[in-house]
């Protein structure tokens, strides 16, 4: 869930340090540090606060660090111990002269705790990392290659780690299992990075770093290893993105120019993915060959991602005729799920190193389930894993709160429910074209529904100031609710909820008052009719309603207090259109409540610890 970077070259490292951990900074915010070593002085410096990156950049204007060109850093999400400064990273050993950054969670800390306690170390922190840099003390026999090697082999848990020594200081060491790790290499320097685009500004040939291994990095050498100290060999991976992708390009905020950047996205993918009116994975591997035997699917995702799978589910079951359950990936491997062989497990997750789903797909296989995943990143841990992989290719999403990432997976949905349905024949080449229009009308009615943005942002503001928001929705567009309360929440701090809306008489519908906005997505549908006899029932209750219904409805402005118009499209294809209302309703209400939409309290971008 942290963020690290590591930097060895002949640059000032501070500088590369601070700003690359910029580029982290939706992984974590709870606290943050930096250590470089003065290689001319022998001397490592370390400074480190609770807060932002900003109350980090401020403590080195007070308190600068000696000129250096190696040094790691590390933005915190915190888990073991409270965000202070104390236990924020980098930790340094009893010697002062081990200092370590890790991304992850040691599950066997205490048992390793105890044992170093009795042999003289002393800890300063309630974190569990700080175990490690002591461990690495215990082994260290003047090569700290040697030492991390012997200390990864006794952690349990995840990790990603970046590790410096004062008396090798030419030497900057990177292990792994479970939490994400790249290497960038460029000219006499190197770097190590939690992500992308921490480095993006300085090179574009990254190594991404396999499960077990450990590298040995110099400014002119890198050297991959396995956690038994035998030589791997290393594939060099250049990065497409560009750097203006990282940032807001005049934009208030990451959020908002991601929620603009969802035409283009949908685009691009239509245009990838659609030939001659054909749906093509072939990039991913996925023919028609891979659906034969399959009798059952499951899919497992988180947050957002599990939204987007359970529009998957109505989409699959309608157009394929097979069954499907879904599955929050935290809870699949806990309850025995019935999987062999004709099982299809599709994982969606947009970093591709959600520690749960990951978790979900490991059980998976060893049941023997195929496995299809949805990510955005390209050689992600969850793509490693999988049989098969169907990228999103959204870009870089900065902003906590996903908004393109699901729009994106929702459009890889549609086009695989399409090409299921045509591959099982329970979908005919003429409806399947049908639908493959009308999913290339999408990123032309999202501009339409951007181009009334004042409008939305008007009926937002107005109502900001309600404590608390029911979103109901039927059918497909319950999904939609669920969502549409979970970026409220994440960004706004309002308590939401959202609910199927014939739940609404057993039990939601106490909480309707004066007090209470209701945000009922009610598009032109068959169930229309059932939506607007939940609306009245809210209206006799006193709930303020803001509906979200379909252009030309003449009925709706008669129960509804606001009205959010979306263009006529295919039912089945609502919920691209209704994610992008309410994405703007969370949006410009939290911004109206002076919150920090990118970095909302709490969160962090990429869940990679259980």
């Amino acid at each position: 869930m942290c963020g690290i970077v590591g930097y060895i070259g002949k640059k000032q490292a501070a500088p590369i340090l601070i700003e690359a951990l910029k580029r982290l900074e939706y992984r974590g915010y709870d606290s943050s540090g930096v250590a470089v070593i003065d290689r001319l002085n022998y001397e490592l410096a370390v400074r480190k606060t609770s807060g932002k990156i900003k109350d980090l950049e401020e403590l080195l204007e007070s308190s600068p660090l000696p000129l250096s060109s190696v040094g790691i850093s590390h933005t915190r999400w915190a888990t073991h111990g409270a965000p202070n400064k104390i236990n924020s990273h980098p930790h340094v050993d009893c010697s002062g002269k081990i200092v370590l950054v890790h991304n992850g969670i040691i599950e066997n800390y205490e048992e390793l705790r105890d044992i170093l306690w009795k042999k003289g170390h002393k800890f300063v922190s309630e974190t569990d990392t700080e175990i490690i840099v002591h461990l690495i003390e215990e082994y260290y026999k003047r090569d700290i290659f040697v030492a991390v090697q012997k200390a990864v082999k006794q952690l349990r848990g995840s990790f990603a780690l970046g590790v410096l020594c004062l008396d090798e200081p030419d030497i900057l060491i990177a292990a792994r299992i479970g939490s994400p790790l790249i290497i960038g290499l460029g000219k006499n320097e190197n770097f190590i990075a939690s992500d992308v685009p921490a480095i993006l500004e300085h090179t574009k040939k990254v190594i991404y770093l396999k499960e077990g291994e450990l590298a040995k990095i110099q400014e002119d050498k890198i050297q991959l290893f396995d956690f038994d100290g035998r030589a791997v060999s290393c594939h060099i991976d250049k990065v497409t993105l560009k750097v203006d992708t990282v940032k807001k390009q005049g934009f208030p905020h990451f959020m908002l120019k991601e929620i603009h950047e969802q035409p283009s996205v949908l685009t691009q993918m239509f245009q990838h993915r659609i030939k001659n009116n054909k749906i093509s994975f072939d990039d991913g591997g996925l023919s028609e060959k891979c659906f034969k035997g399959i009798n059952h699917i499951f899919i497992v995702a988180c947050g957002t991602a599990y939204h987007a799978g359970l529009v998957g589910k109505y989409l699959i079951e309608q157009l394929a005729s097979i069954p499907v359950s879904i599955d929050v990936s935290s809870e699949f491997r806990y309850r025995t799920p019935v999987i062999n062989k004709k099982t299809l497990v599709v994982a969606i997750s947009q970093s591709g190193e959600t520690a749960d789903t990951l978790a979900a797909v490991k059980e998976a296989k060893l049941k023997g389930a195929k496995i299809i995943s949805i990510c955005n990143v390209v050689g992600s841990s969850l793509a490693r894993v999988s049989d098969r992989v169907l990228y999103t290719h959204a870009g870089p999403e900065i902003g906590v709160a996903s908004t393109k990432a699901y729009t994106a997976q929702l459009g890889i949905l549609y086009l695989f429910a399409i090409k299921l349905g045509n591959a099982r024949q329970t979908l005919s080449s003429i409806q399947a074209k049908m639908f493959i229009k009308d999913l290339k009308q999408i990123p032309s009615a999202y501009i339409k529904i951007l181009k009334d943005k004042n409008a939305i942002a008007k009926i937002a503001e107005n109502n900001a100031h309600y404590g608390c928001f029911l979103f109901l929705g039927r059918n497909i567009n319950f999904p939609s609710a669920l969502e549409g309360a979970l970026k409220l929440k994440e960004i706004s701090y309002i308590p939401a909820e959202g609910y199927a809306a014939g739940e609404m008489k057993h039990g939601p519908i106490a909480l309707i008052d004066e007090y209470r906005a209701v945000i009922c997505l009610a598009p032109e549908s068959n169930i229309y009719e059932k939506m607007i006899s939940n609306i009245q029932e809210i209206r006799s209750r006193r709930g303020k309603v803001i509906a979200i219904a379909t252009e030309g409805d003449e009925v709706i402005n008669k129960h509804a207090d606001n009205v959010i118009f979306i263009p006529k499209i295919n039912q089945l294809l609502t919920p691209f259109l209704i994610a992008l209302p309410l994405q703007m309703i969370a949006y410009y209400i939290a911004v109206k409540r002076g919150c920090d939409v990118d970095q909302p309290r709490n969160l962090a971008k990429s869940v990679t610890v259980e």
